[in-house]
């Protein structure tokens, strides 16, 4: 039987149009400007992504384009480790739901992951702050 990873799915609710709230975040660029908790800055190297976070510099690989709201993306933090960021935007009336699917890996304790999942939800703050503010910024 296949060992699961213990998982929390964080949401915000954003009060902006899902085709906007996607729009934004699907751009690397935009990644500082609302997880600040994870990202500085973000520049492209050699065709790819190179995050500046508080643990240093990391590769981010971004799900392509899409119409289902899929913003799903993969952090290299160090050669041979690749971690799956599961992110959707879903429609929520006529404003949007952002879910994010944290995953606890092998040897991150309870205490890293929770802290994990308090960087994530003020990052989604973040997010709704920036896109209720602007309204698509």
């Amino acid at each position: 039987m296949a060992v699961l990873l213990k998982s929390r799915t964080l949401s915000v609710s954003i009060n902006c149009d899902p085709g906007r709230v996607y729009k934004f975040v699907s751009k690397p660029e935009n990644l500082p400007k609302w997880a600040k908790m994870f990202c500085r800055s973000i520049k492209k190297s050699n065709g790819k992504w190179i995050a500046e976070t508080p643990q240093g510099p990391v590769k981010v690989r971004f799900t392509g384009k899409n119409n289902f709201g899929v913003l799903d993306h993969y952090v290299n933090p160090g050669p041979g480790v690749e971690v799956f960021v599961p992110m959707r935007v879903v429609p929520n009336a006529s404003g949007s739901e952002v879910l994010f699917t944290l995953f606890q890996l092998a040897g991150v304790s309870d205490e890293k992951f929770a802290e994990d999942i308090g960087w994530v939800r003020q990052d989604l703050r973040t997010l709704k702050g920036i896109m209720e503010l602007r309204k698509g910024a």
